[in-house]
């Protein structure tokens, strides 16, 4: 007997959502300079923790929202990379 699905109304999608929409902001913010790194960390932090918990929830049948839980993962941690090396680029000794 295959195991029984909850029924489409019961998905959680809104880990997933929500790690895309922050993946986003992270992402277009972290090329604004100053402001750019005090709203990019927080919202890369949550993209990212939202991503994997999204994810982890669609592998587990619990959400139907895998691609938007990947990519706002994936957008998130794009996001700090970028604060990194700027904040590497800008704090380099002897420039």
């Amino acid at each position: 007997m295959p195991p029984k699905r909850p029924p489409q109304s019961s998905y959680r999608n809104g880990t997933g959502s929500i790690a895309l929409i922050t993946g986003i902001v992270a992402l277009v913010f972290a090329f604004v300079p100053i402001v750019g790194d005090l709203v990019t960390v927080p919202t890369g932090i949550v993209a990212v923790v939202c991503g994997w918990v999204g994810f982890s929830r669609a592998d587990r049948g619990l959400a139907s929202n895998h691609r938007e839980a990947l990519t706002g993962l994936a957008l998130g941690t794009a996001a700090l990379f970028v604060v990194f090396l700027v904040f590497v680029a800008t704090h380099a000794p002897g420039g």
